[in-house]
C-alpha cells in the first residue's frame, strides 16, 4: 500500500516535468522560429538584397552596385522601355554620386510572384521614397538568391543650354564626349544619361563663357526618364569680349570711305554726288548685353550712333556743300559657340546681319 502512495506522487512530478520541457520545447520551437525568420529578414530576405545595394550607393560603391543582379541593362531592354538606347553611362561611378542616408525598410509585400520592396531615404539631404521590384533567382545551398526584376536604373534627360561642360555632382563632364553625336551634338538636344536610383543628381556650370548655380533633380523611379532643363547665364568676363569685338567690328567698317560700308549696320544715302571720300567715325558705340538663343546666344538689338564727314556736290547747280551729320543705327547680333569652345560673333542691323 505503501510502494503505490509513493508511485503515485512520483508519476505527478514526472508529468509536471514532462510538461515543462514540452512547454520549453515549444518555446524554444517558438524562438528559434523568430530567430529565423528575423535572420532571413535581416540577411536573406528581398528588403536585405535591397539594403546590400542601397548600402553600396551610400558608400559610393558604383562599380559593386552594377554588379547587383539586374541593376546592369542592355540597350535592347531601354529600348523597350522607350529609353534611348544611346544613354551614355559617364554617370555610373562614384565621382557623380551624392550622399545617400538614413536608408530604412517601409514595405515588403507580393506582387504577381515577385516582391515589392518599399524604402524611404535621403538623397543630399532631401528626402524621397523608391519601391523596388524583386524576383527570386536560384538559390545559394539552402538560402534564396535575388535579382531586380526592373533595374533601378534610370535616366537623366539633360539640357544644358549655352554651355557645352558642366558638372553633375561636381563631376565633370563634356557634352561632346559623353553624347553619341560626339562634336556634332547640339546644345538645345536633350543628352540622355543613366544614373543609378535612388539618386539626387545636381548640375553646375562654370566656365568661360557660362554659369549657372545648382540645377537639381531626384531620379527616384527605376526605368523612369525624369528632364532636367538647365539655363546658363553669361559671365560678366564673356559680355565684354562680346563688347569689344562689336566694337572692334563697328570700327573696322568705320574704315572703308564708302557712305554704304558694306556688310556693316550703318550709311548714309544721297541723291548727289560726293566729291571727297567719307570719314566714318563711331560716335557712340552700342552698349551690348547677351541673353539665351536655345543652346547657343544671341546679342539684342540696341542703339548706336556713327559720325560722317563729306563733301556733297548738288546736281542741280553744282554747290558743294560740307555735310557733318549723326548717323544712329542699330546692331544686333548671334553667337555660335564652336566644338573647340571658342565663340563664332556675327554681328549686323536687325534686317540685315553681317558676319564678324
Amino acid at each position: 500500500m505503501q510502494q503505490a502512495e509513493k508511485a503515485a506522487p512520483r508519476r505527478a512530478r514526472l508529468g509536471a516535468d514532462l510538461t515543462m520541457l514540452a512547454l520549453v520545447g515549444v518555446l524554444l520551437l517558438a524562438a528559434l522560429g523568430a530567430g529565423g525568420a528575423t535572420l532571413y529578414q535581416q540577411f536573406y530576405g528581398p528588403s536585405a538584397f535591397v539594403t546590400r545595394y542601397l548600402d553600396l550607393l551610400s558608400a559610393g560603391r558604383a562599380a559593386d552596385a552594377l554588379r547587383i543582379p539586374g541593376v546592369a541593362v542592355d540597350r535592347e531592354t531601354l529600348a523597350a522601355v522607350g529609353i534611348d538606347a544611346a544613354a551614355s553611362e559617364a554617370l555610373l561611378r562614384h565621382a557623380a554620386l551624392a550622399p545617400l542616408t538614413e536608408v530604412e525598410i517601409e514595405s515588403e509585400k507580393p506582387a504577381d510572384g515577385r516582391t515589392e520592396v518599399t524604402v524611404s531615404y535621403k538623397a543630399a539631404g532631401h528626402a524621397g521614397s523608391t519601391t523596388f521590384l524583386i524576383e527570386q533567382d536560384g538559390w545559394a545551398g539552402v538560402t534564396p538568391n535575388w535579382r531586380f526584376t526592373t533595374s533601378p536604373l534610370a535616366v537623366v534627360e539633360l539640357t544644358v543650354r549655352g554651355a557645352d561642360r558642366f558638372a553633375v555632382n561636381g563631376f565633370e563632364v563634356d557634352r561632346r564626349q559623353v553624347s553619341a553625336d560626339g562634336v556634332n551634338a547640339v546644345a538645345s538636344d536633350p543628352l540622355p544619361l543613366l544614373v543609378f536610383t535612388p539618386g539626387l543628381y545636381s548640375v553646375t556650370v562654370d566656365t568661360a563663357i557660362a554659369t549657372s548655380s545648382g540645377n537639381g533633380v531626384l531620379a527616384d523611379a527605376p526605368l523612369a526618364v525624369t528632364p532636367l532643363d538647365v539655363q546658363t547665364t553669361p559671365t560678366d568676363e564673356f559680355v565684354a569680349v562680346v563688347q569689344k569685338r562689336v566694337e572692334e567690328f563697328l570700327t573696322q567698317c568705320t574704315t572703308q570711305e564708302v557712305l554704304l560700308p558694306a556688310a556693316c549696320p550703318f550709311g548714309l544715302e544721297v541723291r548727289n554726288r560726293i566729291t571727297s571720300p567719307p570719314k566714318w567715325s563711331i560716335t557712340a558705340q552700342p552698349q551690348v548685353t547677351v541673353v539665351p538663343d536655345g543652346g547657343n546666344w544671341q546679342i539684342p538689338t540696341t542703339d548706336a550712333v556713327a559720325h560722317v564727314e563729306v563733301e556733297i556736290q548738288s546736281l542741280f547747280d553744282g554747290t558743294v556743300e560740307e555735310v557733318s551729320e549723326d548717323v544712329p543705327f542699330q546692331v544686333n547680333g548671334t553667337i555660335v559657340i564652336l566644338p573647340d569652345g571658342s565663340a563664332s560673333i556675327r554681328v549686323g542691323s536687325p534686317d540685315d546681319p553681317a558676319a564678324d
